[in-house]
């Protein structure tokens, strides 16, 4: 890496730092969750997945899984399995993760 070039840009557990999710697998930063903003990714890692269930959020009913922390079990936000509406089905198999519990930084 040249001298002064920043290093991947990635998101991390607020209470552990561990590694979640990185800054080119971003969907969207426009979401909104119960607790203010959030952001949609295409993938994660080290996650931990709840049970499937059924809950209505803003945009409607869907099949959701809560996501959590793989180091501290920290809830982080969750993961769209289906959406009922076929105006929401782009975000199916994507993960939501509240900007309050992830912190970005750069390696």
């Amino acid at each position: 890496m040249a001298e002064g070039a920043v290093g991947p840009r990635l998101y991390c557990c607020f209470k552990c730092r561990n590694l979640v999710s990185c800054h080119d697998d971003i969907v969207s930063k426009t979401f909104r969750a119960n607790n203010g903003r959030a952001i949609l990714f295409s993938h994660a890692m080290n996650i931990i997945l709840g049970p499937k269930e059924d809950r209505r959020l803003i945009t409607g009913l869907h099949t959701i899984a809560d996501v959590y922390c793989s180091d501290c079990g920290e809830l982080l936000g969750w993961k769209y399995w289906k959406a009922y509406e076929e105006s929401q089905k782009h975000k199916e198999g994507k993960i939501v993760l509240e900007n309050f519990k992830i912190v970005k930084e750069n390696w």
